[in-house]
């Protein structure tokens, strides 16, 4: 009778050791075409690619990628709350502000959605990435520059990781822009993914 007992309590440990190792914490992505890959194969873009990092690592995450193509920050603001409920993220990486930059949105509107979307993670539980982006300085220097700036200030404000710019080298590179000179090619997305990486690693730990 003793045995029988002992071994259904080490079998039930054992069940709910292995429930524990199959549970996996999700790493959300919200973000516009750069992070939807928007012109290439999805399963070729930076987030697919750290979604094949993060399994080869098996430390525990998965990734989701919820970008749209086209997607402004008030976009954002409205679907995030639901993604919140459905996948309840660790992490939330958010990619967005491009969108808005190219369309000469208000500055303070920019920052203020951005700043709505971290504090909805972040009330959910979720650790925030916010990955920056630049506009070509066609817009105006004065704009773009501010526009980048915002981007330091949020993350400043709300002591987050901050990728500072996504399309570091990737930008104004024709080898690495599609013919639109908006999106990055193919080749482009290890090195994005090398940008996002060494802001989220020392998250995952």
């Amino acid at each position: 009778m003793i045995r029988s007992v002992l071994f259904i309590c080490l079998l039930a440990l054992s069940n709910l050791a292995s429930a524990g190792d199959s549970a996996k914490h999700t790493i959300l992505v919200v973000g516009d075409s750069i992070s939807a890959a928007y012109g290439i194969e999805p399963e070729l873009g930076w987030v697919s690619l750290l979604s094949g990092k993060i399994a080869q690592q098996k430390n525990g995450y998965q990734v989701i990628n919820a970008s749209v193509s086209g997607d402004l920050t008030s976009n954002g603001l409205n679907r995030l709350p639901d993604l919140l409920k459905k996948y309840q993220p660790a992490i939330v990486i958010i990619e967005l502000g491009g969108n808005d930059g190219l369309r000469g949105v208000p500055l303070r509107l920019i920052q203020r959605n951005l700043q709505k979307l971290v504090e909805q993670s972040q009330a959910s539980g979720a650790r925030v990435l916010l990955a920056g982006m630049r506009i070509p300085p066609n817009y105006g220097v004065r704009y773009a520059e501010a526009f980048h700036e915002v981007y330091h200030k949020v993350a400043e404000q709300n002591d987050i990781e901050l990728v500072p710019f996504i399309l570091d080298g990737v930008g104004g590179n024709g080898d690495f822009m599609q013919s639109d000179g908006i999106h990055p090619t193919v080749e482009a997305q290890p090195t994005i993914l090398t940008h996002v990486w060494k802001s989220l690693e020392p998250m995952l730990n």
